[in-house]
């Protein structure tokens, strides 16, 4: 790869943006020695997949661990020295949180930020340590939206809106300047999109200095709101399931990142909580990165519609905030996902050694059982029956379906 010096870059003719070239370049100078140049790393495993070069831009690596310290900085250091004596008040499930309070820290600002009551704890721990007042309240991203804007209302504090301000989007388009300068010859970016803050300042940068990359922006289909909102012409509020992409879980897209990401000629695309959960297993097996499950939509894409890309592609990975807890259990997802992990239901005849027999023919067959339930009373069971629940870790899809071969050949009556 070789650098390209985007200060020399020409604009070039574009629809008329909210945020121009010029307010990404004063964002980028205002970031130096703020935010870290964050590494590209190329992925041969994904390569193989899409059949065209793959990098990962690793903003899990980014001061605060995401993307966000771009825009929090910038919106706050243009702050006037009223504002910054009122101080800032912040909602966000996590990562916007620990962007603000180390913006705070770093511009001698006070912060109150509001966070889901069942925001991951290592989030919240975080969020305290850079120095901001965390208040926890409600469930979701519209609930702690309101408190800060009730806040900011009351005490005059200024609200650092998570993604609907042009400052938060040039800040978060430096990370696509970066992108220019690592992979100059890149033809497809793929973003995760929640609010569309990261999303638009991708397609912003795009636009202006290179018009030719297709940019595409990935939701979790559980809280798909801009593909209703871009059907619609503007932006809606969508009704949002529970979905592990908490981060990008927004449930109406902000007003100034849709219409840039809508005149710009950003694509929007989804993906399933399966296909979230293999790419994250996939992203720390094969690329040896922990990153949360938002931060992953952009691989799940890659890897769920490969033919839909022309590479050189960069997947950016936006953030790597993970409570360990939830790892455990999005990393058992992608297992069951990708055909490493499968739980069986077995009917037997109550008699002594059966279940024995039973686990010699697993272990024969490769199995690695995990976990036994065995239920002898049940309305839907003979009385010489008995039904065995097993976790059994397996070497993947060809191996599940030989092992269920294996069963049925044996005779043993499997539940669906």
């Amino acid at each position: 790869m070789t650098s390209t010096d985007l200060s020399t870059v020409p604009e070039r003719p574009h629809h008329e943006l909210a945020v121009g070239i010029e307010d990404i370049r004063d964002a980028a100078r205002a970031l130096e020695g703020v935010a870290t140049v964050t590494p590209v790393e190329r992925s041969s495993a994904l390569a193989g997949i899409v059949g065209a070069p793959v990098y990962l831009k690793c903003e899990n690596l980014q001061r605060s661990g995401s993307f966000k310290i771009r825009g929090a900085y910038v919106r706050m250091s243009r702050l006037d020295a009223d504002e910054r004596a009122r101080g800032v008040v912040a909602a966000s499930a996590g990562n916007h949180a620990q962007g603000v309070a180390l913006a705070a820290r770093l511009l001698g600002i006070r912060a109150v930020v509001y966070m889901p009551t069942d925001a991951a704890l290592p989030k919240v721990a975080a969020t305290r340590e850079y120095g901001a007042e965390v208040r926890l309240v409600g469930t979701t991203v519209d609930d702690v939206l309101t408190a800060a804007r009730e806040e900011s209302e009351r005490s005059g504090a200024v609200l650092i809106h998570p993604f609907d301000h042009v400052d938060v989007v040039a800040g978060q388009a430096t990370v696509a300047l970066e992108i220019l300068e690592q992979v100059p010859d890149v033809k497809t970016i793929v973003v995760p999109v929640g609010g569309g803050g990261l999303g638009a300042g991708v397609v912003a940068a795009m636009a202006a200095v290179a018009p030719h990359v297709r940019v595409v922006g990935v939701q979790a289909a559980r809280a798909g709101g801009y593909l209703q909102s871009l059907a619609a012409g503007e932006p809606v509020k969508t009704v949002t399931a529970s979905t592990m992409a908490d981060g990008i879980a927004v449930s109406t897209p902000g007003a100034v990142p849709f219409q840039i990401i809508k005149d710009g000629g950003g694509h929007i695309r989804t993906v399933s909580e399966e296909d979230i959960s293999r790419a994250l297993l996939f992203v720390a097996e094969r690329a040896k990165l922990i990153v949360e499950p938002a931060g992953v939509a952009g691989v799940a894409a890659l890897m769920a519609h490969p033919e839909e890309y022309e590479g050189p592609v960069v997947a950016v990975l936006s953030g790597g905030n993970i409570d360990p807890l939830v790892l455990l259990r999005v990393l058992r997802h992608g297992l069951a996902a990708a055909g490493r992990y499968m739980q069986l239901r077995v009917r037997l005849v109550d008699r002594p050694g059966a279940l024995a027999d039973l686990l010699q023919d697993l272990a024969r067959s490769g199995g690695n059982i995990m976990h036994v339930d065995h239920v002898r009373t049940g309305v839907d069971l003979a009385i010489d029956e008995v039904e065995v629940t097993m976790q059994v870790e397996t070497k993947g899809p060809e191996h599940c379906a030989a092992l269920l071969d294996h069963l049925r050949g044996e005779g043993y009556r499997l539940s669906e």
